[in-house]
Parts: C-alpha cells; sequence; structure tokens
C-alpha cells in the first residue's frame, strides 16, 4: 500500500507542478506500477484497450468533422449576429453557446472555434475579450454535463458504473443536473459575475477569416480583372477540356472556377468545380469564373463565343466566390533565397507539384498585375486546396505563409452536402446511444469512420484531429484506479469518508466526495480526477449501502468545476493569453460559481437519484 501512495503522491505533484506534459506523467505513473510489482503486465496496459479510451478518441473526430464542416464556425458567427453589438447580450449567447456546442463537440473544440470570433464580437460590441472569454471557457466546462459525450469524466463514470455491475446513465440523463447548472451559469454572469471580470486591454487580435479576406481584397485588388463568361451554344469549347488549350500561355488567362448550369446534366442543381484543371470537361452554359487583363479577355470571348455575365466582386460576393470548405486562400512571402525569384509568371498561374493559384501579387505594398518577374520580398495572395496550401512549404523551401491554412480553413462558416453529412453523423451516433443500440465505443468508432469515409475529416487528418494527449493520459491513468482497488487503498478512503460523513447522512458523503474531487481538478486534468475518484465513490456508496449514481454524478459535476486555475482545464489555459488573463482572475470569478454548483449538486442530486 505504501509504494502506491508513494506514486500517487508523485503524480499529483507532477499533475500540479506542469514541468511535465500530463501524458508523460501519466506514462510514468502507469510504468512506476509494473515496475514496484503493484501491478501485472496486462493490468498495466488494460487501459488503452478500454472502452472508454476508445470512445473517446473517436468523439474527437466526430467533434473535428463538425468543425470541418462548418458547424461550429457558423453557429460562432450566429451567435454575434444575434447579440448586436450588445454586450451583455452577447455575454449570455457567448455562454450558452458555448455550453450547447460542447455537449456535442469537445471541450477544447468549443473554445477554439468560439475564441476568435468571440474576441472580434467584443470589440465589436464595445467590450473588451477579458469580459467574455471565461465565461466561453467555464460554459464550455459545464456545457460538457448535458450528455453523456460531453465531456470525458462522463464517460469514465458511467464506465466504471458498468464495470461494478451497476447500470450505466443514459445519453441524456446527465442534463437532469446539466441544464440547472447551466442557467445558474448564465445567471451569474449575467447578473454578477460580469462586475467580478477583469478590464484588461490586450493588443492581440486572432485571425477571423473575414477580416482576412477582406484586407487581402482591398490591399492586392483581387476583384480587378476578374470576369464570369457562359460558354454559349456556338462555342467551340464545349464538350472540350482545359487543358486542350493552355489558356495561360495562349490567351495570358486563368480559368479560376466553373459552375454547371446546364438542367439537362444536372436536374436543375447547380455544381461547381472549384479548382477546374487540365482534365475538367467544358460544357454548353457553363459559367468560368476568369482572371487575365481586359484585352486578353475580349479576345477569349470573341474567339470562343462567350457571353459575359454582369456582376459587381464586392467583398462578401468575393468571399463566397473564392473559398469554402474546400478551397481557401493565404498569404505567401518570397524569401531571398526561394526558387521562385527571377521566374516570371502570370497572375493566375497554378504552381504544377501542388495545384495552387498565385491570384495576386504586391510588391512594396504596391498591388501588381499582368506577367510578374518575381522579387525577394514579393507578396501572393495563393489559393487552392487548404491542405494543398498548408503542405507548400514542404514542398518549396523558403517561403513564407502568413497564419495557419488549417485554423483558418475551420472558420468557413459555408454549408456545404458534407455539413449535412457530419450533422447526421451526429444524430446517428445520438440515436444509437439513446436507444443502447450499439456499445458506446461502437456506435462512436462507426461515426467516426462515417466521418472520414465520407471525406467530413480527411484520413490524413483524422489523427492530427485527436487530443493524443488526453487520450494517452486516461489510458494510462485508468490502471491507477485498478491500483486504488487492488491494493485496498480505495477501500480504505472510502471508509474513511464514510466513518467521517456518512454518519452524518449520505449528503454529507456526497459533499465530501464533492469537494475532494474539486480540489483535484483545479490543479489535475478533470479526466485523470475523474479516474481517481470513480474508485473511490463506488466504494464510498458500497460501504455505505446506498446507490452509487448519486456520488458517480457528483463526482462527474465536481471534475468539471477546474473554475479557479488556469491549468485546471485545457480550456481555461487557452482564453488566458488571449484575455490577458492572471491566475487571480480566475479566483475572482471562479470562486463563487464553485460555491454555486456545490449547493446547487448537494440539493438537487439527491432528489434526481435518490441514495
Amino acid at each position: 500500500m505504501l509504494p502506491l501512495l508513494v506514486i500517487l503522491g508523485i503524480t499529483i505533484i507532477l499533475f500540479i507542478w506542469g514541468k511535465f506534459p500530463p501524458d508523460v506523467v501519466a506514462l510514468m505513473a502507469m510504468l512506476s506500477l509494473y515496475l514496484s510489482g503493484i501491478l501485472g503486465l496486462d493490468e498495466t496496459l488494460a487501459g488503452f484497450s478500454n472502452p472508454t479510451v476508445i470512445m473517446i478518441a473517436a468523439l474527437f473526430i466526430i467533434g473535428e468533422g463538425l468543425s470541418r464542416t462548418g458547424w461550429t464556425a457558423m453557429a460562432g458567427q450566429s451567435f454575434v449576429r444575434w447579440a448586436k453589438k450588445n454586450a451583455p447580450r452577447l455575454l449570455v449567447i457567448v455562454t450558452l453557446g458555448s455550453s450547447l456546442l460542447s455537449g456535442f463537440v469537445s471541450n477544447t473544440g468549443t473554445v477554439a472555434a468560439l475564441l476568435p470570433v468571440t474576441v472580434t464580437a467584443a470589440w465589436s460590441a464595445g467590450t473588451l475579450p477579458s469580459k467574455l472569454l471565461i465565461p466561453v471557457a467555464f460554459g464550455s466546462n459545464t456545457g460538457g454535463l448535458l450528455t453523456l459525450t460531453g465531456t470525458p469524466p462522463n464517460i469514465i463514470v458511467s464506465n466504471a458504473l458498468v464495470d461494478n455491475g451497476f447500470e450505466g446513465f443514459s445519453f441524456f440523463e446527465f442534463g437532469l443536473i446539466g441544464v440547472p447548472l447551466l442557467v445558474i451559469s448564465i445567471l451569474y454572469f449575467r447578473y454578477w459575475g460580469h462586475k467580478l471580470l477583469p478590464d484588461h486591454r490586450t493588443k492581440n487580435k486572432p485571425v477571423a477569416i473575414d477580416q482576412e479576406m477582406h484586407k487581402w481584397i482591398e490591399n492586392y485588388s483581387i476583384g480587378d480583372n476578374l470576369y464570369r463568361l457562359r460558354i454559349r451554344s456556338m462555342s467551340e469549347l464545349i464538350g472540350t477540356k482545359i487543358g486542350d488549350w493552355n489558356f495561360e500561355k495562349t490567351h495570358n488567362v486563368s480559368i479560376m472556377r466553373l459552375k454547371r448550369r446546364h438542367p439537362s446534366q444536372l436536374q436543375g442543381i447547380p455544381q461547381f468545380v472549384e479548382m477546374p484543371g487540365p482534365e475538367t470537361e467544358m460544357r454548353y452554359h457553363d459559367i468560368i469564373t476568369v482572371k487575365g487583363e481586359t484585352v486578353d479577355v475580349d479576345r477569349l470571348i470573341i474567339k470562343f463565343h462567350l457571353g459575359v455575365i454582369p456582376w459587381k466582386p464586392e467583398k462578401d460576393m468575393l468571399k463566397k466566390e473564392l473559398i469554402n470548405q474546400e478551397v481557401g486562400m493565404a498569404e505567401m512571402m518570397i524569401t531571398p533565397k526561394s526558387v521562385f525569384v527571377g521566374r516570371t509568371v502570370p497572375l493566375g498561374h497554378y504552381l504544377e507539384q501542388t495545384g495552387v493559384q498565385l491570384l495576386a501579387a504586391s510588391r512594396k505594398n504596391r498591388p501588381l498585375t499582368g506577367k510578374i518577374k518575381i522579387e525577394a520580398g514579393d507578396a501572393f495572395i495563393i489559393r487552392g486546396q487548404w491542405e494543398n496550401i498548408e503542405s507548400l512549404k514542404s514542398v518549396y523551401e523558403n517561403l513564407v505563409i502568413s497564419g495557419s491554412p488549417e485554423a483558418l480553413s475551420k472558420n468557413v462558416d459555408e454549408l456545404t452536402p458534407r455539413s449535412y453529412v457530419a450533422l447526421g453523423t451526429l444524430l446517428l451516433m445520438v440515436i444509437l446511444l439513446v436507444f443502447n443500440v450499439l456499445p458506446g465505443a461502437v456506435a462512436a468508432l462507426i461515426c467516426a469512420g462515417i466521418m472520414m469515409l465520407s471525406g467530413c475529416v480527411p484520413i490524413t487528418k483524422a489523427y492530427k484531429g485527436i487530443s493524443w494527449t488526453s487520450v494517452v493520459m486516461i489510458a494510462a491513468m485508468i490502471p491507477m484506479g485498478l491500483a486504488l482497488q487492488k491494493t485496498g487503498v480505495a477501500q480504505m478512503a472510502a471508509i474513511s469518508l464514510v466513518d467521517a460523513l456518512g454518519s452524518i447522512h449520505p449528503t454529507a458523503l456526497l459533499a465530501g466526495i464533492f469537494l475532494l474531487t474539486a480540489l483535484f481538478s483545479q490543479t489535475i486534468n478533470n479526466s485523470a480526477t475523474a479516474v481517481l475518484m470513480a474508485p473511490i465513490a463506488i466504494m464510498a456508496s458500497t460501504e455505505l449501502g446506498v446507490s452509487p449514481k448519486p456520488f458517480m454524478i457528483g463526482v462527474a459535476v465536481s471534475a468539471s468545476t477546474a473554475f479557479l486555475t488556469p491549468v485546471g482545464t485545457t480550456t481555461n489555459a487557452m482564453v488566458m493569453s488571449a484575455g490577458g488573463y492572471k491566475f487571480i482572475d480566475y479566483v475572482r470569478v471562479g470562486g463563487p460559481l464553485l460555491l454555486l454548483f456545490f449547493i446547487a449538486t448537494l440539493i438537487l442530486v439527491p432528489w434526481i437519484w435518490s441514495f
């Protein structure tokens, strides 16, 4: 028992210290349990085959699918529109929005999606990011209590019940306590908490794709020399491929986008070819967006009998024309050692190895047109598949890509057919879990597979969407829970709790479990806290001879109350820099909310789940 207590104590100290990543600390603890002889090999590695770990990894992929297909970005933009630059209303909306999103998307994914739009909205509403970002982080932690899959501790405590022969929680059962706590959070921030939020002025504005697009359109004159042409019935382009005509070299014109419009081919449904290539076939009534000098485009119109579609390329229209979930834009800088220095290329030119298009150029802050002899320091706006832009630096050395194409792609709020596939996949998972059609891990794996096979999450990006730090940490900490039970430490802790508090009333025991779990969760990852406390809570309820469900709900709730420190959860840490927060800000704002959660839990949990 003593070696286990030493390992557990050192593990907790290392978690609090933060010198090493939490997954590394958990792995060291796991190996220590084996090397000290406390656990056998199978027991030591049991966490990596645990259904909880597999389900959580699959849920990260599902959340990534929702983010990549525009749902989280669309939700964030909707919050800003609904607020109408009213700061108190915006506070309520972002808190409610982050809560609702985190019920189905990971807390980290929710905050990542809402952080840039919340900061932008704060300035637009005449307030400061520091007045909104802690509510976003705390709201995401609270929203995880709305569903079984909202946050890992929910899954951990539910599976712990099943592993010990009890009935687990249903999908929406957590909402019975989650909804009241959400209401408490919103009322707290609206009428009291906002007074405690600090007035920190920050200068770091996160990149917002709308702002970036509008800036590029203006600075690079992207709308200049863009034309929309219709392929008429007498055009010799009909039935030929783009590569047959070599438009760039022969006509100094680049085809940027193609829209199918002929009803007999598409049954009335428009279809876009976002990046037309040499093999793209042109058909009657297609609309092609081209870039080139006016004189060259005029010659093209006459030669191929094309019709001109009048349009005024305003900023919002250009955004819809140029980017979506598949195709994006970025800013590229040419360094002195780049292979492109000295080359002459026309605007609209496609880079052969990546299929990325040079859309616009600027030299010394002045837009360039026509054919360009590239010099060091030239800046380009490039357009292409998001993944091709992301990989550009690995194909061509000595290029600087401004910002993160990967992050920008998740801020596109346009919905596509894949968006509805992603939403349908989420609904399918909910149905499978609500009606217990399949085990949770299997249901989540099936839906994660659908996300990948349908292209909502590119297979090459699926692993990147998983927070491996969280997954490995949970898997490595599960053996600690086994060791606590095997050595009798969990039983000893449970008996101590029962002796000290159980004789008073089961509610007193619930209070003790809540406070102990909440204490751990301020400095230890909530998943690790749940893994540690779940066996203790079950043992304590067994010793007292009452139902374990109220105590497991108490563990889940208190594991999500890391309101007092910026290191308790990833979401708290994510908003710290953007909001300019200090450690004391979390204590000042989170202390009263934690107290309200504690009181609400002691009142509501015994009433909903009887002892």
